[in-house]
């Protein structure tokens, strides 16, 4: 719970108080980082607002000193603007020096969403590896693996799989319970591999010692994030360094609530056309204006809730004056709700068509992603 909201790695449902999240979840607030964060939209804006334990990966970043970040993907659906949150943090800390890992939950997807490992398989490469790609991820210092065969190098496979089973033995069903609620085994085995993925860049036959890692999240994640935190401070051999982590807040759907992949009128997906991106948009963008022309003019619109703005504000206008200017007439009622969605249609049509462009060389480059160690 955060408020009145429900928050949990199935769930997420009603109004989040992102306040209220922070001192519920034990979190701290970002606050005085570097300038290069400052230069990052996503941490300017406080749309990862969040930390645990952040400040040994600073140090690593001023101190030239190695540190990893690890995350995953859930390969069941398209890539749409909630995923490129996380795309964005991805290619953020590869640029500072980061070694990325990232795990294709394709064990998860089967345990948990009855998928089999080949439709993960495709979907991740189609989907989310060709526009991470696309958007700016490089080969150099990333790992990009499937949970179902970590490494084709034995020792490498060994040594993540005995994690795994060695870390069943510091956690008890009833902490599994506490955490989760309604547990399964399935949801047990995928916890547990989701704590190895987290922990193995420590090990020997990975980066070689503990060094920091930093896991960016949303909040719904978080629980996962602690069993692994947990686990690792029991464990005596290996030696683990505390994990760090990040988090951001849930990018709306266009209806409002959280992005459904079940549900293609609540997102805009990544392969989408300039022309399907403005139909949802001027068809479900929640908005928030008034109900009639007459009282938006004299009363203004709430840009705090209108997803047209939030987009705007996470993606779409780098500038924060004009960003600013944008707010100021929505809100005074100078800029009506179809002026603003026209805004963010005439960006985001720009962006597609780019983004379009460089799947297409994206898709050249996956054999430099996948299958290394």
């Amino acid at each position: 719970m955060a408020g009145n909201a429900t928050i949990t790695p199935w769930e997420v449902k009603g109004s989040i108080d992102y306040k209220k999240l922070i001192e519920e979840f034990g979190l701290s607030p970002l606050e005085n980082l570097p300038k290069e964060f400052n230069e990052n939209v996503l941490f300017r804006r406080k749309v990862i607002f969040a930390h645990r334990d952040i400040q040994r990966i600073l140090d690593a970043v001023r101190n030239k000193k190695p540190f990893a970040m690890m995350t995953g993907l859930m390969p069941t659906g398209k890539f749409h603007l909630g995923h490129m949150l996380l795309a964005e943090q991805m290619i953020f800390w590869q640029n500072l020096g980061a070694k990325l890992y990232i795990a294709v939950a394709d064990v998860e997807a089967y345990n948990t969403r009855n998928q089999g490992l080949e439709e993960s398989r495709k979907i991740a490469i189609e989907e989310y590896i060709t526009n991470y790609i696309a958007l700016g991820l490089k080969p150099k210092n990333c790992e990009i693996y499937f949970q179902s065969n970590r490494s084709d190098d034995a020792k490498k496979a060994n040594a993540f799989y005995r994690l795994q089973n060695i870390l069943a033995r510091h956690i008890t069903f009833n902490e599994f319970k506490a955490v989760y609620g309604d547990v399964t085994p399935g949801k047990m085995v995928s916890s547990l591999l989701q704590a190895a993925d987290m922990l193995h860049a420590q090990l020997p036959e990975f980066e070689g010692k503990p060094l920091p890692v930093l896991v960016p999240v949303g909040p719904d994640q978080d629980p996962h994030l602690r069993i692994a935190r947990d686990i690792s401070q029991r464990i005596k051999d290996p030696k683990f360094m505390q994990l760090s982590s990040s988090y951001h807040i849930f990018m709306p759907g266009l209806k409002g609530g959280k992005m459904s992949a079940s549900d293609p009128s609540s997102f805009i997906a990544l392969t989408d056309t300039s022309k399907e991106a403005e139909t949802k948009i001027k068809r479900y963008a929640f908005s928030g204006g008034r109900d009639t022309i007459e009282e938006h003019r004299k009363l203004g619109g709430d840009p705090d809730i209108d997803v047209s703005f939030q987009y705007l504000k996470c993606f779409f206008e780098p500038d924060d004056r004009k960003l600013k200017q944008i707010y100021d007439d929505y809100k005074s009622g100078k800029m009506l709700t179809g002026e603003l969605k026209q805004v963010l249609i005439d960006k985001m049509s720009l962006f597609l068509k780019k983004h379009h462009e460089n799947r297409q060389k994206a898709k050249k480059e996956i054999g430099r992603f996948i299958g290394k160690d």
